[in-house]
């Protein structure tokens, strides 16, 4: 048996107890031709979360979900997720604070948007 065959088999126990920290979502990576796909999903997971609407018991077990396009929560998790056999793994974490990465101030959020901050950060990034 291999170092990841053995890694995935340890990581899917955990999950399934519910003993994992942090709490993570665990993507078979090799499904995963881009980015994009798997913000798409993120995004459509946090906004159920918000609306108590989750389809299934976790936000990131949502994310898993969300990104397969299965309505059958096991099929995606297996079809989606990670198993014995998976050699790449794609790790997501909702926990990160947009005003805390980019250092966002109260004073700055009382005259413009977050998202406008963000961007402005971005945009100047290359200016400085």
């Amino acid at each position: 048996m291999n170092d990841i065959t053995f890694n995935c088999r340890q990581l899917l126990d955990l999950m399934q107890a519910g003993t994992l920290e942090p709490e993570v979502a665990f993507l078979n990576a090799s499904l995963i031709p881009d980015v994009f796909p798997v913000l798409a999903a993120a995004y459509k997971a946090y906004i159920s979360k918000s609306r108590d609407s989750l389809t299934t018991r976790t936000l990131h077990s949502e994310l898993v979900y969300n990104y397969s396009g299965s309505k059958h929560i096991s099929e995606s998790l297996k079809r989606c997720g990670i198993s014995d056999s998976t050699n790449y793994i794609l790790v997501a974490r909702f926990d990160a604070s947009a005003d805390e990465h980019y250092k966002i101030s109260a004073p700055e959020l009382g005259i413009s948007s977050i998202s406008d901050a963000i961007t402005c950060r971005i945009a100047a990034r290359d200016a400085l």
